[in-house]
């Protein structure tokens, strides 16, 4: 009898895919972190960083895998159903919860399907403004629109994008009318910024960077709690009037559901120490990046929230599932 309870315990162990004790353990071989965008970006540069500092904590190398594609879903699907082992990670971010708000389906459950480790990073979005416009302050910009609704032009990098709900979610805190240019991508909507075809952007800090300081674009707020480093003359949105407002990208390291939870822990203590030490604080500072940490729990209420907020947004933006 005690053998046959023996066997099945080994079945069932099998059928989950992590023995006990290689949680233990764990990692004993290569870890891939997918990324479900292309190579150079935030999301990219964010988990190469983490990932090199795994493999020399851990001993393991973790290698990054770029899946682009599908808003972020060919990458996100292909890990939300691999085996729950702790050797397959996403680098997910906020167009995971985005696309719960904006898209007639997606091919995995969010909430069900992965398991958050922790946030890792926020970026904001700093909403910049050609300077023909004749404003240098939000208040100032938020008069202009209301006194010429649906004649300002807005540029996004696509619709459901983290910069077209930045500017939907201006619109609907402050009350103004302003018209959506969605184009294929944020280097296009930013070459017609920089050439006067559009009035208005969001857009990451360092893509904008070069030009702020140019003076080919003007920012006007920073959609971040705090003032960044990088561009410490820029307001955020409650100092420049707008109490509440927030518009930040963020990436957080993911797992399929049911991973072992001593695998996700682990994982979010050794990253959190990453994210706390000095070199990571002072790369991210340059890119326009603020690491985050905290706890598994406390990353999947803000994946909630998150999904929450951008769901409200699209009600009131009154934008068709796509």
């Amino acid at each position: 009898m005690m053998k046959k309870i023996f066997s099945l315990a080994l079945s069932l162990t099998s059928l989950l895919g992590v023995n006990p004790s290689d949680a233990q353990n764990y990692p004993t071989k290569m870890v891939r972190i997918v990324v479900p965008f292309a190579a150079g970006g935030n999301t990219d540069f964010t988990a190469r960083s983490i990932g090199t500092k795994l493999t020399e904590v851990l001993g393991q190398p973790f290698v990054i895998d770029n899946r682009p594609g599908a808003s972020t879903n060919i990458g996100s699907e292909m890990i939300a159903k691999s085996a729950p082992d702790g050797y397959n990670l996403l680098m997910g971010g906020a167009a995971n919860a985005i696309n719960v708000a904006v898209l007639a389906k997606v091919p995995f459950d969010l909430l069900h399907d992965l398991t958050p480790i922790v946030l890792c990073v926020k970026g904001a979005n700093v909403l910049s403004i050609h300077p023909s416009l004749p404003t240098k302050t939000l208040s100032e910009l938020l008069s202009l629109a209301k006194s010429r609704p649906g004649q300002l032009n807005y540029a996004s990098s696509g619709v459901g994008s983290s910069n077209h709900m930045a500017a939907e979610l201006l619109k609907y805190m402050a009350g103004i009318n302003i018209n959506h240019i969605p184009y294929k991508g944020n280097a296009p909507a930013l070459t017609d910024l920089i050439g006067g075809h559009v009035e208005i952007l969001f857009s990451g800090v360092p893509a904008l960077l070069p030009h702020i300081k140019s003076g080919r674009i003007r920012p006007i707020a920073i959609g971040s709690p705090r003032r960044f480093a990088a561009v410490p003359q820029v307001p955020t949105f409650e100092e420049a009037g707008l109490k509440g407002y927030e518009a930040s990208t963020w990436f957080g390291l993911m797992a399929p559901a049911k991973t072992p939870k001593e695998i996700v822990s682990k994982l979010n203590t050794e990253v959190g120490k990453i994210l706390a030490s000095s070199d990571i604080r002072d790369r991210y500072q340059v890119e326009g990046l603020e690491p985050q940490g905290g706890s598994i729990e406390s990353f999947n209420q803000f994946i909630l929230s998150e999904i929450q907020l951008y769901t409200r947004v699209a009600q009131a933006a009154h934008l068709p599932k796509l």
